[in-house]
Order: C-alpha cells, then sequence, then structure tokens
C-alpha cells in the first residue's frame, strides 16, 4: 500500500514520462536490496557456516593426503600417529590374518605382568622344538639359560624355542600363559585377536592391523620389550659356548630410522610382517605391515611409508626457509 502512494504521488507531481523514470529507479533499488545476503550476527561466529565447512573439507584433505601415491605391497597395513591417535594409512586394516611371530609382544607382556625371575635359569627342552613348521633353532636342547635371555632371544631374533620355554615355564604352565595372553587381548580392546600358542607357529594366532597397533602401543610402555626389540646384536652363553644372535629387523641398523619397538614375524600362512613404533615426520607412528609377500617388501613398505609421510614436511620446511 505504502508503495502504491508513492507511486500516485509521483505521477500527480511529475507527470507520466518523469514518473516512469523515478518508478524505474525505485524499482532497481528495491531488487539490489533485495539480491544483498543476509548479514552476519554479530553476536554469533564471525566466520559463515559456509566458510567453516569449507575449513573443515580442507582439513581433511590434510590429513587424509592422496595415498594413491603410495603403493604398498603389504596385503594389510595401518599407520597411527601414537599421540593422537590420527589414521595415517588404512589398507584392509580390519582384516583378521595369522600374525606370526608378532605373537612374542603378548607372550613378552604376560611374562613381564606375572612378575616372574628374569634371572632364573631355565632348561631348553624337547617338548620346545617346532613341531608345526620344524623351524631352526640355534638353542639345541639342554641349552640352560636366564629367562631374561630367552625373553631377548624371543623378541630380538625370534626364536621360537626360547619363546615356547618362556611359555612352559610361566605359573601354572604353558596353557595357563596362553589363556592369559587372550585375557589381556580382551583386556585392551582387541576383538580381532586371539592366540593359540606363545610363538606364533601356529596359524590359530591370528589378529588384524587395527588390533595390532592397539597392541603395538601397549608392549612400547614396557621397558624391556623396547629395550629388547631394538636391541642390534647381543651375545648370549649357551652352556659352554657363547653365541651371537642379530635382530631380525634390518632398519634397526639402519641410521635414518628412529625405532623404539620392532618385531618381526613369518610363516607360509601369515606372509612376512613387521609391527613398528617410530619417529617418522617428526612425530611418533605405529606401523603395521602384514602378509608381505618377498623377503625384502615389508623393508621396502616400511620405507616408502617414511618417505611418504616425511615429504609434506620436507617441503614445507623448505617453502619457510
Amino acid at each position: 500500500m505504502c508503495f502504491l502512494k508513492v507511486c500516485a504521488a509521483v505521477f500527480s507531481i511529475h507527470g507520466e514520462s518523469m514518473a516512469k523514470k523515478y518508478l524505474l529507479s525505485i524499482l532497481s533499488f528495491v531488487i539490489c536490496l533485495l539480491l544483498l545476503p543476509p548479514l552476519p550476527s554479530v553476536a554469533g561466529d564471525p566466520k559463515s557456516s559456509t566458510t567453516k565447512a569449507y575449513s573443515r573439507k580442507s582439513l581433511s584433505l590434510q590429513n587424509g593426503r592422496d595415498q594413491r601415491k603410495l603403493v604398498l605391497r603389504s596385503a594389510f597395513a595401518l599407520v597411527e600417529d601414537q599421540e593422537t591417535g590420527e589414521l595415517l594409512i588404512s589398507k584392509q586394516s580390519t582384516t583378521v590374518s595369522p600374525i606370526a611371530s608378532i605373537t612374542k609382544l603378548m607372550t613378552a607382556m604376560v611374562v613381564l605382568d606375572a612378575d616372574i625371575d628374569l634371572r632364573e635359569t631355565i632348561t631348553i627342552e624337547s617338548g620346545d622344538r617346532d613341531i608345526i613348521l620344524h623351524s631352526h633353532s640355534r638353542l639345541p636342547v639342554g641349552t640352560r639359560l636366564t629367562r631374561g635371555d630367552a625373553l631377548l632371544l624371543a623378541l630380538m631374533s625370534s626364536d621360537n624355542r626360547s619363546a615356547h620355554a618362556l611359555g612352559r615355564t610361566y605359573p601354572g604352565g604353558f596353557a595357563a600363559c596362553v589363556a592369559a595372553m587372550n585375557t589381556k587381548a580382551r583386556s585392551l580392546g582387541l576383538m580381532e585377536t586371539h592366540f593359540d600358542d606363545t610363538t606364533g607357529l601356529s596359524s590359530g594366532n591370528v589378529s588384524s592391523a587395527r588390533d595390532l597397533a592397539r597392541l603395538i602401543d601397549a608392549a612400547y610402555k614396557y621397558r624391556l620389550i623396547r629395550e629388547y626389540t631394538t636391541c642390534k646384536n647381543a651375545v648370549v652363553r649357551t652352556g659352554r659356548r657363547s653365541v651371537q644372535f642379530c635382530n631380525t629387523n634390518r632398519l634397526i641398523q639402519n641410521p635414518r630410522w628412529q625405532i623404539g619397538l620392532s618385531k618381526t614375524g613369518f610363516t607360509g600362512e601369515a606372509g612376512r610382517c613387521l609391527v613398528m613404533q617410530a619417529q617418522v615426520a617428526r612425530r611418533p607412528v605405529l606401523i603395521v605391515l602384514l602378509d608381505s609377500q618377498g623377503r625384502l617388501t615389508r623393508v621396502g613398505d616400511a620405507n616408502r611409508i617414511k618417505r611418504w609421510l616425511e615429504e609434506p614436511s620436507a617441503s614445507a620446511h623448505t617453502r619457510r626457509g
């Protein structure tokens, strides 16, 4: 109604031709007002919802960098920031598969939890021999060594007789040790993990890359596990003679790697496996590589992961400099 009164007044004062010009000006002004976006609320967030959505999208793209540039030959893989829990790389990380000697990390945890005397001497018996895959050991039947040395050899050089002897001499015996391993797995929330023995020789020892990241994080809290799994080599007295053992993870010898925990594994069904805690791109990460085919595949995958994670940091540092 107000607009009609204005029109009538314009017609009466200026005549028809002049009125048309005024009306066109008024209409243009009204249309411009209608097209203007609403002003942001002063009391609210100064950023509009559109800006927030764009920021979230950019952050997601930054954290989830293009994995097409990263080729991993391990069947299952996971890389996670140990401090924040940020998932950096995932490849079939929930698939359950045999884990071979990665099992020995759990064996070590329950042995240490039981607070057994590591200085006590134990003997390698015929029952400690591998009757599943008939793997070789440099510890002949009758070898006497401390429980601590058996733990070292199980973790560093993945010796199966040592791992079996640790289970056999566990309070309550071998079955009690395996039961404790499965109980601890449940307590850690590892619902895709199960153990049949203390060595990993059984294909019934299974887990997922996702569960193993939690297992590594738990094992990392044990000082001896960190120390023994990253030991480069050790000389152990086995009766009258001394035998030198080396770490099964060749990356331990590489000065470009800062590894805080390491464990390898291999059986025909599990493939070649590798789990590590390491400092990569200036942050602690948990790395899980399962079912790698070929002797050097798991090491190659680990090096590819390291380069892929460090590349953005290196280029950003160059730009800042």
